[in-house]
């Protein structure tokens, strides 16, 4: 049985594809109108597509490189940031990528959506408990007071817009993502389904 590399050249080409154009989406910025310092980005579209695309350690690749760019060469939060966006955003890939991987409908595209939601959710409630306060100097009080009406619903409301978004594009582009190596003759079984 002949092994497939997962990171082959054409592979790696489209995952830095996939870091740029998370970066540029960075470029959005929409505060959070009840907490101003909560920004809204859809700079994880792209980590997402490629999570569904490629499985769970290329969303994660993708993320760690947007993360430590982001956190450290683009006036990013400093480690502080790019804790916070690691470990979140790769849960949420890590989740989509593993279901995905082993089931490829629309029907597992949602659940792994969702759960990704609700997982880098339960995540950023956690790391916003323990780094906030550590980083930023803010009492662990005012950090949990903030928890139910801010940190929740934001977080919900960013990977709920960035997981639907990802759930729109995906099947339109993901003819692109995996072109390479195809016959003209031959159906892929993504886009059969």
């Amino acid at each position: 049985m002949k092994r497939e590399n997962t990171f082959n050249t054409s592979t790696l080409v489209k995952l830095g594809l996939m870091t740029a154009l998370s970066l540029v989406m960075l470029l959005i910025r929409i505060p959070y109108p009840p907490a101003p310092f909560l920004v809204y980005d859809p700079a994880d579209i792209p980590i997402y597509i490629t999570a569904f695309a490629f499985g769970p350690a290329a969303g994660l690749v993708v993320t760690f490189m947007v993360s430590f760019i982001q956190a450290f060469l683009m006036g990013g939060d400093g480690i502080y940031g790019f804790l916070m966006h690691f470990i979140a955003t790769g849960a949420f890939a890590v989740m989509v990528g593993l279901l995905y991987k082993r089931n490829k409908t629309r029907k597992t595209a949602i659940i792994s959506i969702v759960l990704g939601v609700i997982v880098m959710t339960a995540i950023m409630c956690a790391m916003n408990l323990i780094v906030t306060p550590l980083y930023m100097g803010a009492p662990r009080s005012a950090v949990m007071a903030m928890i139910v009406p801010i940190i929740i619903p934001f977080n919900l409301l960013k990977g709920g817009l960035n997981g639907a978004v990802t759930f729109v594009l995906y099947k339109r582009i993901s003819g692109i993502l995996h072109s390479e190596g195809r016959s003209k003759g031959t159906e892929s079984s993504e886009s059969s389904r």
